[in-house]
Order: structure tokens, then C-alpha cells, then sequence
């Protein structure tokens, strides 16, 4: 039998068999009409109901085109769409979910211990940038040994071209990727490789763009906090609350997507029982557990590990991991990279061993601010490590990827380490070959907003050395210039050139020695099991008490060779590169 998958939410359109229901919680509006695009369109009043809905019931169809009226003084798009075939300010296309026959329909998911990600940008990750496009890259994916595939924020935005945190419309995937079938053929056609596919989502703040919320609806916002993005979303109303619970269960339910990655939760603020991301995860688990495998996980700057223990998410993006491994390869200190700069090394190793290398010690970038929970008794399985991101590309002037910046020995030796330690790993798209183009924040936006947009992305890097004075700063690339997208759009070619293909070799080989010899012993990790022994400045050694096994890095991560402890009775070695030799890595299992 044939799946076909929809989410029920209390507002938007749906699809019934007599009609199309409409609501819309609009609690400083007086009067709603429902503006329906037939031939002629037509007004149809919405009928008033307590708590601030309005709702109606007419003929329509899949595909058909509606606004809402507010007041008789302008028109809005649904703020639930499933779709924008216009953009933000276009009208709604009401979508029946249904439609969609699902072939892979008995598609259980994946157990968290397999977890390998891949980030990608639709737009950017093929020449098509769009979800076809990527759908015709999975055979590429699976090959290479990723098991869940990333996708950047698809949340319809303004314009063309965006990163994707500039959303407006959370449940309608933007058109210039595709349709929602296209969207959900990339997810089917993913789950019949065996690939997991998560959804970036933003939960802390609307692009500055096409939200009309704040016009019919303020109190969705409040004053009472701030982010650096924009109004701060007051998750102390009901309605507010149950939205964005209701688009979580949409894109998990209604898309078939295998989990969320949830942005920046450090801006989340909540003074409500339970906090909105334990009752966000609490909804998520009702409906999924003992059905399919479906995962949570945290962006955090505040690296808050009680939300790991306790809190129904599976793991956090490791920060802490990145930038300690970053100023290994670079020696850069400038920014939030400060804070590693003293002894990279033991933050590093820190990481590997509890998680967190900020468990409440003060940031001095961060002004002497305490940051961080103790994460040491939390499993390693309750981190994603990486060496490059989005955000960490993005955050640098130029967009430059780590290759650009490090030593190939260097960057092997610490790609190894990411791969086969016991931490989810993530990489980022091109990074398996070596993809030399950046990946610099772009939007598509216009006049002030425009302008504003660029003049503030350049003062942010006004207090490194390079850019201070105002002729620097004008050679940072504009984020609304079209040849900024296109300049991040990586190139499938290099994969048959050298250095891509080696690079690709090395990493394929890797991961097929994860998912043969670690993988299959992480799915009873439950607490921490990792001791650690420092050797001298640059050298160290971590031993992780596996499933029925040990599991051994031995590591010199400097340029100068030193030598490493011999390997223990009863060890293999999985993994060897320059032993005794500068940037030498070593695993071994017994």
C-alpha cells in the first residue's frame, strides 16, 4: 500500500473532501476576508472566533491562489503556505499533502550511531540549485559514506538567493528550488539510498523582508528580549508556541524528513513551563517513537548540556571542536578564536574526551562571561564535530574553506581524527574533494534594505586588522551582487582533476573504516568512556572503551615530528598516517 503523508494544524489551508478550510490567528484585526485568485478572484468575509481566529470554509483546489485581507487595508500571505510559486509577497497556493504517493514507504530510519552528515545549500550545491538537482547527486553521496544529508534552511525568503535564515514563511519551501513534490522526490529517492535527510530550522527570529505577522498579529513578538537578527518571537502565547511545535511535526511528518537541526537556540528565550524546546521535543517524540527514528539536534553557543541530557535532543553542534582545530591548522587568533589560542591542543582534546571545551570556564571574548555546562558525562555521540560549516566559512570576509588557509598535511591529519572518532561527524559540501570556491553570505535584497545589508556585513570585520580602514572594507564582496551566489556555486568537475580526486579517495576510505569498525560499536554509548593522557605540548593519546572494545588515538598535531607510545599488546591499527613524523595520526582498535 502506498504512503500518503499530512500534517493537521489548526491554521493554514486544508484540504477536506467538501473544500478548503482556512484560518488564521489575526488578533489585532477587526475583519479577515479570504481573498481566492478563480476567474474573477473573489472575497469570501472569514467568520470571527474567540482567541484572535478567523476561519472559512470555500470551493477551491490544489493549486489554487489566495491572499488574506486585514481590515480592508492590505493583503497578506498565509503564514502557514505550503507554497510560494511568487515569492514572499505573491499569494499562497493552497497544496493537498496527499498527492504525493511516497514509494518508500517503509523507510524506518537510521539509528543515531550511523549518523555521517553532509551540509548542503540547495542552491548552490549543483548547477541547477535546485532540489532535482541535488536528487540526481545522491548516488555521489552514498557512495562517498555520508548518511544524512543537511539541507541549509529552505524556508521561503525574499528573492532569488538566500542562505536561508532570512525566512518568512517557515512551511513553504522556497519555489526557487523547486516545488514541495520536488522536495519530497530528493527526500524519497534519499531514504531509497539509505541516506537520512535533516532540515536546518530557524526558530528564533523572521527575515527582515515579507513578514507581515507583526502587522495583524504583534503580540506573536515582544520587546522583553532581543536577537541580533530582529524582533524576538514571544513563545509565551499559545498560538505562537503551537506554530512552530506544528511545523517541526510538518517537516518531520508531512515531508518524512529524518530530524531538525535547530538554529541557534541560544536566542530562543522562553520563561514559560515546560521551556518551548522540551515541549517541542516531547511532541516530536509522542509522535515518532516506536514508529520510525527521527532526530534532534541543537545549534547552542551557550553549549547548555542539560538540554542533551535530559531534554530529548540526540546532540549539539560542537563549536568548541571546530575552533580548536581551526587554530591548529591556521594559527589564527583573531575574533572567537581567541579563546583556543593559548593550547588548541588540550582544547581539542578536551572536546574528544567531554564534549564541551567551555563547561563554565569565562570567555574572554565573550567579555570574562562564564560559558557552558559540564558536558563530561554525556556520551561523544552527543556532539557533531566538524572542521568547516556554513557559518564558519561564511564568518570570514572572503568565504575561504580550510584548504585554502591550512597545510594539506595538517587538514589530513585532522580529517582523520574527525572521521573516525567516536563523534557524529559532519562535513561540508565539496569539503570530501577538496572544492577550493567560498562560500560567502548572500541574500537577494533591495534599496535600503540592500544597502543596509552590505554596509553591516562589512562593519562586522571592522575590528580585525585588515579591515580597518574603510577602502579594506570596501573589497568585501557584496551579499546582494549575483556573482557573490555564483562564486559559492561549487564545481563537480574537480572531482576528476588532482588533488580532488585523492582527496576524495582519502575521504571515501575513511568513512568506509568508521562504518566497518567504530559505527557498529556505538549504539549501547550511553555515557562518557574516554581517558586521555597528555604527552607533551602537541602529542596525546585518547582511548574510548567501545562496545566490546578499545578504540586508540595517538596523535602529534604540529609541524615538528615527535614520536608517539608504542602501540599496545592486543591492538590493531586501523589507521596510521606519518607515525613518529609531523602531523601523525594514529588509530588503532583492540
Amino acid at each position: 500500500m502506498t504512503t500518503r503523508c499530512s500534517h493537521a494544524m489548526p491554521f493554514g489551508a486544508a484540504v477536506e473532501a467538501d473544500g478548503v478550510r482556512f484560518r488564521l490567528w489575526a488578533p489585532a484585526a477587526r475583519s479577515v476576508k479570504l481573498i481566492v485568485y478563480d476567474e474573477p478572484a473573489r472575497a469570501v468575509p472569514m467568520r470571527a472566533s474567540q482567541g484572535g481566529w478567523f476561519e472559512t470554509k470555500t470551493e477551491a483546489k490544489a493549486g489554487t491562489r489566495y491572499r488574506f485581507r486585514i481590515d480592508d487595508r492590505f493583503d497578506a500571505p498565509d503564514p502557514a503556505s505550503r507554497h510560494q510559486p511568487e515569492d514572499v509577497l505573491g499569494p499562497s497556493a493552497v497544496v493537498d499533502p496527499e498527492a504525493y504517493a511516497w514509494r518508500h514507504d517503509d523507510w524506518p530510519g537510521r539509528p543515531w550511531g550511523d549518523a555521517v552528515f553532509y551540509e548542503l545549500h540547495v542552491g548552490t550545491f549543483t548547477p541547477e540549485g535546485s532540489f532535482d538537482g541535488a536528487r540526481r547527486r545522491l548516488a555521489h553521496l552514498a557512495e562517498l559514506g555520508v548518511t544524512a544529508i543537511e539541507l541549509m534552511p529552505i524556508s521561503d525568503f525574499s528573492g532569488a538567493r538566500n542562505w536561508g535564515y532570512d525566512g518568512v514563511l517557515p512551511f513553504a519551501p522556497d519555489s526557487a528550488y523547486g516545488t514541495p513534490d520536488a522536495l519530497k522526490r530528493l527526500i524519497d529517492d534519499a531514504h531509497g539510498y539509505g541516506l537520512m535527510v535533516f532540515l536546518d530550522v530557524v526558530y528564533n527570529h523572521f527575515g527582515p523582508e515579507g513578514n507581515f505577522l507583526g502587522a495583524y498579529a504583534p503580540p506573536f513578538f515582544t520587546d522583553r528580549f532581543k536577537t541580533p537578527w530582529g524582533e524576538a518571537i514571544d513563545f509565551s502565547q499559545r498560538p505562537v508556541r503551537d506554530f512552530f511545535i506544528h511545523n517541526g511535526l510538518y517537516w518531520l511528518e508531512e515531508y518524512r524528513f529524518d530530524g531538525l537541526r535547530l538554529d541557534a537556540v541560544h536566542a530562543i528565550e522562553d520563561e514559560g513551563a515546560p521551556h518551548f524546546l522540551d515541549e517541542l521535543a516531547q511532541a516530536v517524540h509522542r509522535r515518532f517513537d516506536g514508529k520510525r527514528q527521527v532526530h534532534l539536534v541543537l545549534e547552542n553557543d551557550e553549549n547548555e548540556a542539560h538540554l542533551l541530557s535530559a531534554g530529548g535532543y540526540r546532540a549539539q553542534w560542537n563549536d568548541d571542536f571546530h575552533h580548536a582545530c581551526h587554530v591548529l591548522a591556521t594559527g589564527e587568533a583573531q575574533s572567537y578564536y581567541s579563546d583556543y589560542a593559548a593550547d588548541p591542543v588540550g582544547h581539542l582534546i578536551r572536546c574528544l574526551c567531554e564534549g564541551f571545551a567551555y563547561q563554565g570556564e569565562a570567555s574572554a571574548h565573550r567579555g570574562g562571561r562564564l560559558r557552558g555546562e559540564t558536558s563530561k558525562h554525556l556520551p561523544p555521540t552527543a556532539f557533531v564535530n566538524f572542521l568547516q560549516n556554513h557559518d564558519q566559512i561564511g564568518n570570514r570576509a572572503f568565504g575561504e574553506r580550510l584548504g585554502a588557509l591550512a597545510s594539506p598535511q595538517a587538514l589530513k591529519a585532522l580529517t582523520a581524527i574527525l572521521l573516525l572518532a567516536p563523534s557524529p561527524p559532519l562535513l561540508f559540501m565539496g569539503q570530501e574533494w577538496g572544492a577550493r570556491e567560498p562560500f560567502l553570505y548572500f541574500c537577494d535584497f533591495h534599496d535600503e534594505l540592500a544597502a543596509a545589508v552590505r554596509e553591516g556585513r562589512r562593519r562586522e570585520f571592522r575590528a580585525f586588522p585588515a579591515f580597518r580602514d574603510e577602502a579594506a572594507r570596501a573589497r568585501i564582496p557584496d551579499p546582494n551582487a549575483a556573482t557573490t551566489f555564483a562564486a559559492a556555486r561549487i564545481d563537480w568537475s574537480a572531482l576528476e582533476k588532482e588533488p580532488h580526486a585523492q582527496w576524495l579517495s582519502f575521504h571515501r576510505e575513511l568513512l568506509r573504516l568508521r562504518h566497518r569498525e567504530i559505527a557498529p560499536r556505538l549504539a549501547k554509548l550511553t555515557t562518557n568512556t574516554a581517558d586521555a593522557e597528555r604527552l607533551g605540548a602537541t602529542q596525546f593519546q585518547i582511548c574510548w572503551r567501545l562496545d566490546g572494545a578499545r578504540l586508540r588515538l595517538r596523535a602529534n598535531l604540529a609541524d615538528a615530528p615527535a614520536p608517539l607510545p608504542p602501540l599496545p599488546e592486543r591492538e590493531r591499527v586501523l589507521y596510521a598516517q606519518n607515525e613518529a613524523a609531523p602531523w601523525s595520526v594514529v588509530w588503532s582498535l583492540g
